[in-house]
């Protein structure tokens, strides 16, 4: 487990912060964690001295509920706490406050980064999220809960 939280999940969720993490994308590296655990815990033997796969809810106690979709979201609430807390001269805050100047196209919007993250905010609870940003120790708090919270 140490290997695959220090190697293989920093690997594949590399520059995930800035993801709108949609469903597809959630299902793909949700199955690829769960075929890479599967591999980590191997066989459990049964009684009738059979061997069968870890199923799925096995295997998110093993690792306290902390899969990687959530590893994901906590990360992106870390980056946007670094982001809001930044001075208005750094690129990533410009980046970020940017608005640009054309209309959206027809139909139904894509989902954007900022209501991603701020839908996740919203089903953790988490109301004056700007002010809280401002002090870190509440903030590293918030994002921690992120990490297994049950709705995200």
């Amino acid at each position: 487990m140490k290997l695959y939280k220090a190697e293989v999940r920093p690997v594949a969720v590399y520059g995930s912060e800035c993801w709108v993490l949609t469903e597809n994308i959630k299902h793909k590296l949700l199955v690829f964690e769960r075929k890479t655990l599967r591999r980590i815990f191997g066989p459990t033997q049964k009684a009738s001295r059979k061997w069968r796969l870890k199923i799925n809810e096995e295997l998110e106690k093993a690792i306290n509920n902390e899969n990687i979709a959530r590893y994901i979201k906590y990360k992106r609430l870390s980056w946007l706490g670094h982001v809001e807390r930044m001075t208005n001269e750094r690129v990533a805050k410009t980046i970020y406050k940017w608005k640009p100047y054309a209309t959206r196209p027809k139909g139904r919007p894509r989902l954007r980064w900022e209501d991603d993250v701020r839908n996740d905010l919203r089903k953790m609870g988490v109301n004056n999220w700007i002010q809280m940003m401002q002090e870190r120790k509440k903030w590293k708090e918030i994002i921690e809960q992120a990490k297994t919270h049950k709705e995200l």
